[in-house]
C-alpha cells in the first residue's frame, strides 16, 4: 500500500485549471481498483491518496498519467507501508 503525498508547486489559479482533468484521472484510477482514498490538504498546499497498487514502479506509471503532474504542478512523494491493523471496515487491507 501506498501514501501518495501531493505538494502543490503552482498557484491555486492554475491548480483549479486542471483540476476537472484530475478529479477524471481520480475516477479513473478508482474505477480500475487502484485508489482507496483522496483529499484535499488543510490548508490546501496539495493532496492526498491512499493506493493499494503493488508496486513502486506500477505506481509511478499511474502517477505520471495524472494532469497534475503532466504539467508540473505538484511533487509527488510516494511512501509505502505495510498496513497491520485497521477498522474493520477496512480489514480486507491488512488480509489482502
Amino acid at each position: 500500500m501506498f501514501i501518495i503525498n501531493l505538494t502543490y508547486t503552482s498557484a491555486l489559479e492554475k491548480i483549479d485549471e486542471f483540476l476537472n482533468e484530475h478529479i477524471a484521472f481520480l475516477n479513473e484510477q478508482y474505477s480500475l481498483g487502484n485508489f482507496l482514498a483522496s483529499g484535499r490538504k488543510v490548508p490546501r498546499t496539495g493532496g492526498i491518496i491512499l493506493s493499494n497498487v503493488k508496486s513502486k514502479s506500477e505506481l509511478e506509471k499511474i502517477v505520471a498519467e495524472d494532469p497534475f503532474h503532466q504539467n508540473n504542478l505538484a511533487n509527488y512523494e510516494l511512501t509505502e507501508f505495510i498496513p497491520t491493523k485497521t477498522c474493520k471496515e477496512l480489514e480486507f487491507l491488512v488480509e489482502g
